[in-house]
């Protein structure tokens, strides 16, 4: 058989087998191609229609609006939640942060250490020192202050080391 059509093309000696097996290779690619974009737009039909399902132009248009106005209303969140963090933040450097307690023995008579000296400081190293001397004869209490970490009144041992114990963030 002569087929003009392929002498044409310069394809006149090839065997016409072959290119019909050519063809019926590339309609199966072809064909499973267009099953998998079926597959995929019957997805996102579904997709869509989930979407879309009870709302019109004008509710979705309202629900962009609320969304934008809780995304305006967090921002001012934010803002507040801010501004409440740095005034806790100076807040908390005038709290006492830093304690340290030294338990000692005035006399050494009493036994059993019942004298102790307290201290507390804050951030900035501003506080006072407890010390409290208990004896036979009653229980004395003695406040000193301290400012930026130094007393300005002479302090005894314990006083010192309770104070230096505050100074290095207590025991």
């Amino acid at each position: 058989m002569k087929y003009t059509l392929l002498e044409n093309m310069g394809l006149g000696g090839m065997d016409l087998s072959i290119l019909l097996l050519v063809l019926t290779v590339l309609v199966v690619v072809l064909t499973v191609l267009v099953i998998i974009l079926v597959v995929k737009m019957q997805k996102l039909t579904g997709k869509y229609k989930k979407f879309m399902t009870g709302r019109t132009v004008k509710s979705l248009e309202n629900e962009i609006v609320n969304l934008f106005e809780d995304n305006k209303a967090m921002k001012e969140q934010i803002t507040d939640n801010r501004h409440d963090i740095r005034s806790l933040s100076k807040q908390m450097k005038l709290v006492y942060q830093k304690c340290s307690i030294i338990r000692y023995d005035a006399l050494k008579e009493m036994g059993g250490k019942l004298s102790f000296c307290l201290t507390l400081l804050n951030e900035e190293n501003d506080g006072f020192i407890l010390n409290s001397v208990h004896s036979s004869a009653g229980c004395y209490n003695y406040l000193k202050q301290v400012r930026g970490g130094r007393c300005e009144i002479d302090l005894g041992d314990e006083e010192q080391k309770s104070l230096d114990n505050a100074l290095n963030g207590g025991n």
